[in-house]
């Protein structure tokens, strides 16, 4: 009996384990698959975790920092805009220089805008190209003194200009280029800023740039970084005004096409008509010694010259009435007598005396 009953014991035991034995073994898991008995986790939270994407905040940084990190090419703006700007100088009626503005051609013809405050009691102008030309300005074509603009005629064909059919908009925020003459020194030739206002046609159409600037910018036109006309440069300083391109577009388009270039007439004081001033020089450029024509040291030439002045003040003949010996130096002295600029009114004629020493 006793045997019969560790044979039962023992028996039970052997089912026991063979039952352990016989459990389905777990399966192996790839990454990221569920097991077949428990709930799918979610894709997205899976990834979510990770790889954490970035808030709205922390990517907004890097786009500021992708715009400060474009500056505006402004040698190669200059290489392109800066032929066609000028340095306007004035007169009053009896010779005497008013003042010098910038100035910029808006046409081949010799057309060209500047600012209305800047010929304020003038009768006459010359026009300076960043490559040493010099032309009569023979009047004004149309101004604006509400948005302080006008447009006047050079004596000159064929020059570079900025068309203003291709101007260009820009927003608060927009980087902008300044560029002035070439003949400006260093008060300010390239100036690059941001458009920190901009008001709208009812208020006059202008824009405010968030930076100081030279008052000889005044007159100077604005691009973007394409090089598109914005506007021009109404009032530089402390705060710097630009009237907008479309205003320019504005004011060309009310020139008829027959419209002649005239200055304004100055009303008289007195009803008694004044005598002519006696003319006077007023731009007398000296002539430079040319390097290939030094000799010795302590050698002197002299020569004399004529010079003779059409009535509207430009040097329109030279001659010679006693050379210097030299023909390098007489070419130099005629070169430099043709720039000269006397008071307008009549023709005229004067002997220069030039005496060159080394």
């Amino acid at each position: 009996m006793k045997q019969l009953r560790l044979a039962i014991g023992y028996a039970l035991c052997l089912t026991v384990l063979a039952t352990a034995s016989c459990r389905p073994k777990p399966k192996s898991q790839i990454g990221g698959e569920p097991l077949p008995n428990q709930p799918a986790s979610s894709p997205a939270a899976t990834s979510s975790a990770l790889q954490p994407t970035p808030s709205p905040l922390s990517s907004q940084p890097s786009e500021i920092k992708a715009e400060q990190v474009q500056p505006l090419d402004l040698p190669k703006l200059a290489n392109n805009v800066q032929p066609s700007v000028i340095l306007v100088t004035v007169f009053d009626s009896s010779g005497k220089l008013l003042r010098t503005e910038t100035g910029f051609f808006i046409s081949d013809d010799g057309r060209f805008i500047t600012t209305a405050h800047s010929i304020d009691s003038a009768v006459n102008a010359v026009a300076k190209t960043a490559d040493g030309g010099l032309y009569n300005v023979a009047g004004i074509l149309a101004s604006s003194p509400p948005l302080d603009l006008v447009i006047l005629k050079a004596d000159v064909k064929r020059v570079p200009f900025l068309d203003l059919s291709k101007n260009a908009k820009a927003e608060v925020g927009a980087h902008i280029g300044v560029i002035g003459s070439a003949l400006a020194g260093s008060e300010g030739v390239l100036r690059e800023g941001t458009v920190a206002v901009k008001q709208p046609e009812s208020q006059g159409d202008r824009l405010e740039i968030a930076m100081p600037m030279s008052a000889s910018l005044a007159g100077s036109p604005v691009v973007d970084e394409s090089g598109g006309l914005v506007g021009i440069v109404t009032s530089a300083g402390e705060k710097t005004i630009v009237t907008s391109s479309s205003a320019l577009t504005l004011l060309q388009s009310q020139i008829a096409p027959e419209a002649t270039a005239r200055w304004a007439k100055t009303s008289e004081t007195s009803p008694t008509p004044r005598p002519t001033p006696k003319p006077r020089v007023v731009y007398a450029p000296q002539p430079e010694f040319p390097a290939e024509a030094h000799t010795r040291s302590g050698i002197s030439r002299a020569g004399r010259f004529r010079i003779s002045f059409n009535a509207h003040g430009n040097a329109r003949n030279v001659q010679v009435i006693q050379s210097t010996g030299n023909g390098l130096l007489d070419q130099a002295t005629i070169g430099a007598l043709r720039q000269w600029k006397s008071t307008p009114g009549r023709e005229w004629s004067a002997t220069v005396p030039v005496t060159f020493k080394e």
